[in-house]
């Protein structure tokens, strides 16, 4: 039987606040029997909305009150400084008492990065966590980090991705060395910054992590590897460009097929076809990024997600929770520092 998994979802962040995090928590619920939700924030609000989808005395669900709401153009400095009793901070702060297993938000990425950096506290050997997400390949899925985090980087903080990613593949598909990739500018060793040809260095000095150099943009979706590392600068314009052309794509279609009674007809005949590329494409189905590097488990979903987007990443949080990601960052970066030189350890 498969072990209970206990999750707070913060429940009034993010573009829509709490109706969509309440319908993705009973999507959730209906589909995995082993869950069970803390929702965080307004008891009153939560307790009728929880009514009105048939929830109200079930056992799995419980919530948690809080007071205030970070605001999604909120400071994260002010966030952490005044806002002590938001739905992200008692939520973050579940996870840190042991009363949840991970925390997931669709609310402001800064604000969630700087109170879970300050509950939480990173892992051993860590300088700062970082936001790691699959995008879609030819091949099925890559991991990318970091998506937004840190937007820039030393070579030794790219190194600790390295590691963080892999250890999270490893982890969540059973790939014992992960393929890895630097994203950069060309394939060539003499392309790119300092930054990134350095954090090659490093990088490729371990024999823990299976590095096979360089990759290209275009070649993360056709070519792609378990594992790309940037800066969160170059992440979050890559994952936003990737989300855009999705879009575009879909809309080219729509207007295509529409565009007179006889491309109807041909887009009624191809209809299967062209909904098994839109699952493909639909960023709904990659949504939860997993800030890794904490000494816990925390899941940014998209701020605009709906139900089914919200609840991917209630699952992302729950198979982190199962594969028990942070222990398995903590070993893979014990191993990893002993065979590198000094400076990556800092």
């Amino acid at each position: 039987m498969t072990a209970p998994v206990l999750l707070a979802l913060d429940a009034m962040s993010g573009d829509h606040g709490h109706p969509i995090v309440v319908e993705a928590a009973v999507r959730a619920l209906d589909q995995h029997a082993q869950l069970n939700l803390i929702l965080v924030g307004n008891e009153a609000e939560l307790r009728k909305s929880l009514i009105s989808h048939g929830y109200g005395q079930d056992p799995r669900v419980s919530i948690e009150p809080a007071s205030e709401v970070v605001a999604m153009d909120e400071a994260p400095s002010k966030a952490l400084r005044n806002k002590k009793d938001s739905s992200m901070r008692v939520a973050i702060n579940l996870v840190k008492a042991g009363r949840a297993q991970a925390a997931v938000s669709a609310g402001n990425t800064g604000a969630l990065m700087a109170i879970a950096k300050f509950v939480l506290k990173t892992l051993p050997g860590i300088d700062r966590p970082a936001i790691i997400s699959p995008f879609p390949t030819v091949e099925g899925s890559t991991h990318v980090l970091d998506l937004g985090a840190n937007a820039a980087c030393t070579p030794e903080q790219l190194f600790e991705f390295a590691v963080m990613g892999s250890a999270m593949v490893t982890a969540l598909h059973g790939i014992e060395r992960p393929r890895l990739a630097l994203l950069n500018m060309g394939e060539e060793e003499i392309k790119g910054n300092e930054t990134v040809k350095q954090a090659a260095a490093l990088i490729s000095a371990s024999p823990k992590l299976n590095y096979g150099g360089f990759i290209e943009g275009n070649d993360v979706y056709l070519n792609p590897v378990d594992v790309v590392v940037c800066d969160g600068f170059v992440g979050n314009i890559a994952l936003k460009t990737m989300e855009g052309v999705a879009k575009m794509i879909g809309r080219f279609l729509r207007e295509e097929f529409e565009r007179n009674a006889a491309t109807k007809l041909m887009g009624a005949a191809a209809y299967l076809v062209l909904r098994r590329i839109q699952q493909r494409l639909d960023p709904r189905l990659y949504n939860g990024a997993s800030l890794v590097g904490l000494n816990g488990t925390v899941i940014k979903s998209h701020g605009g997600a709906d139900a089914l987007a919200f609840a991917n990443a209630i699952t992302v949080a729950m198979r982190a929770v199962e594969h028990d990601v942070p222990a398995r960052i903590s070993r893979l970066l014990a191993d990893t520092l002993v065979t590198v030189p000094q400076s990556a350890a800092r």
